[in-house]
């Protein structure tokens, strides 16, 4: 019998594969500041999926929300995210950041911090 590391589930494997797929895919059409944002709300998923997994259920799907948010191209238009979906998905995963009390992952443009 397998015994399960302790502090990280299968849920947590499948949630952070799915992030990291959807990146690699990302990666094939995005370029400059849109790779960028895509690469920084990947890392800020898979640090909440890694906190979370002994959490409560509530906060687990809170974060499992967000990655399939991130995944799922529901405003897509082709084979890839537009920017305008990348920028939703930072917006959901700023709020669940911020509900889950970590402000320190929060997700900013770059283009914010050199206003």
């Amino acid at each position: 019998m397998a015994v399960e590391e302790q502090g990280a589930g299968p849920g947590t494997d499948v949630l952070i594969r799915k992030v990291d797929s959807h990146l690699a895919a990302l990666r094939a059409g995005l370029h400059g500041p849109e790779l960028e944002l895509a690469e920084r709300l990947a890392a800020c998923l898979r640090e909440l999926v890694r906190e979370t997994a002994q959490s409560s259920a509530a906060d687990r799907g809170q974060v499992r929300a967000a990655v399939h948010f991130f995944v799922l191209r529901r405003e897509s238009r082709g084979r890839l995210l537009s920017v305008r979906s990348l920028a939703a998905a930072q917006r959901v995963v700023n709020k669940v950041v911020l509900q889950l009390d970590r402000p320190d992952l929060l997700v900013e443009n770059r283009r914010d911090l050199l206003v």
